[in-house]
């Protein structure tokens, strides 16, 4: 792919961003940014998580790992389902009750302001490392596609990312996010269906014919009961279970956008429909993942060392340049989906949990401030990633 037409793919995904940033931004209050008005319908945020949960690590990761650990990943998925219930029954009830905007305002309830600021800060460190090392990924992707072709340093890809990040939510904030989150998730799975479709095409193969080629292959293996092994069942499941609970009902990332449905029931229903489609996107990766190696093996195509660079090199190299599109498409919504949220969920936290900004403050230019503070900060971190350079 030339570097004119990914700048070109690239321009046409954030211009549809801006769009959607425009039309939701709604009065540019805190009330709007931290909650979105309490007006999100559910169902947009319920297809929108599954972006937001499907990082561009697993964009890439979890079709390459069928080749190793078979679709036992699903095992994972099966224990997500478990841990989301329980997140809709138990705990997004407490937080609707006492009209949480940041979850962590809980723990004051409960423990105090110490607990309350200590829950906040944990959660800045790992999301700020999260988001910059997601971030971090796309500004490389960028970096070799585009910015070392035209002699621009590292550091300027990284700052166009983050600035095309802050751009679209420094206003709109969370509302904004909720419908960038739905665009995003629909360019990643697009990419994933559409790219099954062409190696069936490759392969002259019906959907039908697919279906049984997978299931009797030798990845398609989901269950283990070995407590020896790490794909044991159980593991897996109580896994997913734990990791479900911690890393969206735990997290003010993930729960900031249930938190701005209209009521508890809306806010349940969202749970419920994004589990069913999170069961399917992850069904469509591990396929994905399976006829990525089926195909790799009917053209005696070698196979990575890497298991990660299966997906990429397949489709930029050997499935035609619609396939590298809709690959780079892909990759950046994974990649954007659950950073720009994060950015926004930082300064939320940060703005109540530290400076006690509520939704009614009028005080939108200490929000407009650390939301550029908090930019700054991931525009350092992935700078120190890229210094370590460790894998």
């Amino acid at each position: 792919m030339s570097s004119s037409l990914i700048i070109f793919i690239v321009l046409i995904y954030f211009l549809a961003l801006f769009a959607i940033s425009y039309f939701t931004k709604g009065n540019d209050d805190n009330s709007t940014f931290f909650s979105a008005n309490k007006s999100s319908p559910w169902y947009v945020v319920a297809f929108g998580m599954v972006g937001a949960s499907l990082s561009g690590i697993t964009f890439i990761s979890v079709p390459g790992d069928v080749g190793q650990i078979e679709f036992t990943y699903f095992q994972v998925v099966l224990g997500y389902m478990f841990g989301y219930f329980d997140v809709a029954l138990v705990l997004l009830p407490i937080y609707y009750k006492l009209k949480l905007t940041s979850i962590y305002e809980y723990l004051n309830t409960r423990f105090g302001p110490t607990r309350h600021r200590t829950g906040a800060f944990f959660f800045f460190i790992s999301r700020v490392i999260g988001a910059s090392f997601r971030l971090f990924l796309v500004a490389g992707v960028l970096q070799i596609a585009v910015f070392n072709q035209l002699g621009m340093p590292f550091y300027f890809s990284v700052l166009i990312t983050i600035l095309l990040i802050w751009v679209y939510t420094f206003k709109g904030g969370i509302k904004t996010i909720v419908w960038t989150d739905a665009l995003q998730t629909f360019f990643m799975l697009s990419a994933v269906i559409i790219t099954i479709f062409i190696i069936l095409e490759e392969m002259n193969l019906s959907l039908f014919e697919s279906i049984e080629l997978v299931k009797n292959s030798q990845y398609s293996n989901i269950f283990y009961f070995d407590w020896k092994s790490s794909n044991d069942f159980f593991k897996q499941f109580f896994s997913g279970a734990f990791i479900a609970i911690v890393m969206t009902g735990l997290d003010q990332d993930m729960m900031q956008k249930n938190l701005t449905c209209k009521n508890l029931e809306d806010a349940q229903k969202n749970i419920f429909w994004f589990c069913v489609i999170l069961v399917i996107a992850n069904l469509l990766f591990l396929s994905l993942g399976a006829l990525l190696y089926i195909y790799s093996e009917s053209l005696n195509i070698p196979i990575p060392q890497r298991s990660d660079d299966l997906y990429p090199l397949l489709a930029l190299n050997n499935l035609g340049e619609i396939t590298s599109v809709i690959f780079l498409l892909g990759i950046i919504a994974a990649a954007y989906s659950s950073a720009d949220s994060a950015l926004t969920s930082l300064t939320t936290s940060f703005c109540i949990d530290f400076l006690n900004i509520d939704n009614s403050s009028n005080k939108k230019r200490i929000r407009f401030f650390v939301h550029i503070g908090f930019s700054i900060i991931l525009f350092i971190v992935i700078l120190i990633f890229k210094e370590i350079n460790n894998e």
